[in-house]
């Protein structure tokens, strides 16, 4: 099935009222998400997920990533109007964004952000659209060395790419298999590090682990820099959004630039919060008004906000294609596709062509809905923040310990969830990253059956990661960006010997 043909027949799985409406209400819930402090989309996914266990899995996906889109947006309203990112890919909207809003510019900066965010994530959407039809050509190459070496190259690229020191990014994978290897082990059937607890025999679900970090992690910091809601107030009419969209043109360059970088930084692990710094950064330094930036410019607007959606749609390519997220969110997803039966790789596209071309279909019309609906949304959302914090935080933590409490009905998760909660404020305040740990825990065990599996195949030889080009070239990859923070560090090193 060809690009073209297989968009077509995936709008006709997604424009059903059915998928429209799970558009609708996951947008609603995710724009909810994204304005609560502490929540945030990793968590609001993780805590959504048990609900579609029984759902079809295009309905369930729909469902999931219309809320990503939701929150992305919700971010960006808290963002401008209360200098408070909702979304931590937000925090560099609010460096202009806010300055708007305080000079009686908040509609405009709204509108800019909900604009240019809508056109970065169409432009990540027409980029997996486009590759999509390629990656069914080498589908069938792969088998267990393969798959470990694009398992490796996962690991490999969050060490080297991340943007966070290599070490803590290491441990941090180093933990997360750690946790996934408790419970039985699913070749030998022994126990592994149960450590005669019972309730440690079914494992540790990533998704305890995501409300535990995300959720009440954030929450714990949020309590801890004494949030204070008090912000601008905007309403956003159809005459505003057209007056700013005629001026969108004038802003190509940056779109375009900020486009380029979003997907990137969303197919590589680098992620939805490191594109749009990296685009306020691109932005400002080749704008012509850069004693603008910071006190209200809308390139420093439209440039993080078309990153940040631009990455978190095309994060979704490496998550489907070769099971490798771009995002911790992405990271969430993968893990609910294992649960609903579905193997991320090369051949999703080949056995589950309804799933994949259905949901590249949704992510053009979730999109657009998005949009829409957080234009019309805005006083409604951002009066939500306006209840004191006191009310507001302990409908989160409850929110969350029934989420971690509907996933498997243990209430050994509900202390699972507040130990994951305080590893994740340690994780914050010692600046460790979060996503690696959530990748290792999501598809540590996959890594491991590959390799186990490839070592069977050849008697116990690691020749076979070096048997054909496509294994080969996946593991060189994999040791060039593992080891690519230490060339680095080299490059600098003799660079002032030279001189």
């Amino acid at each position: 099935m060809d690009g073209f043909s297989g968009l077509l027949h995936g709008f006709g799985v997604a424009l059903t009222w059915h998928h429209i409406l799970l558009m609708v209400i996951g947008v609603l819930l995710g724009i909810l998400v994204g304005v609560l402090p502490g929540l945030g989309a990793p968590n609001g996914v993780s805590l959504l997920l048990p609900l579609t266990f029984t759902m079809d899995p295009v309905a369930a996906i729909i469902l999931l990533t219309s809320m990503y889109w939701g929150a992305l947006f919700g971010g960006s309203t808290t963002s401008i109007l209360f200098n408070i990112p909702g979304e931590p890919s937000s925090v560099a909207t609010t460096f202009d964004g806010y300055p708007m809003a305080q000079n009686g510019r908040a509609t405009e900066a709204l509108s800019f952000a909900f604009l240019s965010a809508g056109f970065g994530a169409i432009v990540g959407v027409l980029l997996i659209t486009a590759l999509s039809g390629w990656v069914t050509q080498f589908a069938l190459k792969f088998s267990s060395p393969e798959f470990f070496g694009v398992y490796f190259l996962a690991f490999a690229s969050f060490v080297g790419l991340s943007g966070a020191p290599p070490l803590k990014a290491a441990v941090s994978i180093a933990l997360g298999f750690s946790l996934a290897a408790v419970g039985m082990d699913s070749v030998s059937g022994s126990l592994r590090l149960t450590f005669g607890f019972d309730v440690l025999l079914a494992g540790i679900s990533f998704l305890v682990a995501v409300i535990g970090l995300f959720g009440i992690g954030e929450l714990i910091l949020t309590i801890e820099d004494g949030l204070k809601l008090d912000g601008i107030r905007a309403k956003i009419t159809p005459r505003d959004v057209l007056r700013t969209a005629m001026q969108m043109p004038k802003h190509w360059a940056t779109l375009l630039r900020s486009s380029i970088v979003g997907c990137w930084m969303g197919i590589t692990p680098g992620g939805p919060t490191a594109a749009s710094f990296m685009s306020y950064g691109l932005a400002k330094r080749f704008s012509a008004y850069r004693a603008n930036f910071g006190k209200g410019e809308p390139d420093g607007v439209i440039a993080p906000e078309t990153a940040d959606h631009s990455a978190g749609t095309s994060a979704m390519l490496p998550m489907m294609a070769l099971g490798l997220p771009g995002s911790a969110t992405a990271a969430v997803m993968l893990g609910g596709l294992m649960i609903w039966g579905l193997n991320p790789g090369p051949m999703l596209f080949v056995e589950r062509p309804d799933f994949v071309w259905g949901l590249i279909a949704s992510m053009y019309l979730g999109n657009v809905v998005a949009v829409v609906l957080v234009l019309a949304t805005v006083p409604l959302f951002a009066s939500i923040l306006r209840i004191p914090f006191a009310i507001i935080g302990p409908l989160i933590v409850v929110v969350c310990f029934i989420g971690a409490y509907t996933i498997a009905g243990r209430p050994f998760d509900l202390w699972l969830a507040l130990a994951f909660g305080v590893l994740g404020y340690a994780f914050k305040k010692l600046d460790y990253p979060i996503a690696p740990l959530i990748l290792a825990m999501v598809i540590g065990d996959k890594a491991e059956d590959a390799f186990r599996q490839s070592m069977i195949m050849s008697k116990g030889s690691l020749a076979i990661f070096w048997s054909n080009p496509l294994v080969t070239s996946l593991m060189l990859l994999g040791l060039v960006l593992l080891f690519w923070p230490l060339l680095g560090a080299l490059r600098q090193r003799l660079r002032p010997s030279r001189a």
